[in-house]
């Protein structure tokens, strides 16, 4: 049941990222998440104008059995941002919308991809 639920959700992201103008090559604005350092303290970061159509694995969040997964994501770019409970843009996903998305702590999430 996930493994259909992972292949429409990764089928729909491609669909999306078809469907938009081929010419732009980066999302431009900030895309903010929280994550836990490995002291166990709670760190921001930011991805600027990240690029779109690439799978953004988050660096501090992206090794599932040596790392907690990343929260609380704003999305302040100019497109749509499709999160992934796993690495390499798979598993589960949610989108936020430009500009104004964002999600509370309860969202995990380990990589992204902007349309």
């Amino acid at each position: 049941m996930r493994l259909r639920h992972s292949l429409t959700a990764a089928a729909g992201a491609a669909a999306l990222i078809l469907t938009l103008p081929g010419s732009a090559h980066a999302a431009a604005g900030d895309f903010h998440y929280t994550y836990v350092d490995s002291t166990g303290e709670e760190q921001q970061a930011t991805l600027h104008d990240p690029h779109s159509g690439e799978c953004v694995m988050l660096p501090e969040a992206a090794q599932e059995y040596h790392q907690p997964p990343a929260h609380s994501p704003r999305n302040r770019t100019d497109s749509f941002a499709i999160l992934f409970t796993n690495a390499d843009c798979s598993g589960d996903t949610f989108t936020l919308r430009s500009h104004t998305g964002g999600a509370s702590e309860r969202l995990k999430l380990r990589s992204v991809l902007f349309s």
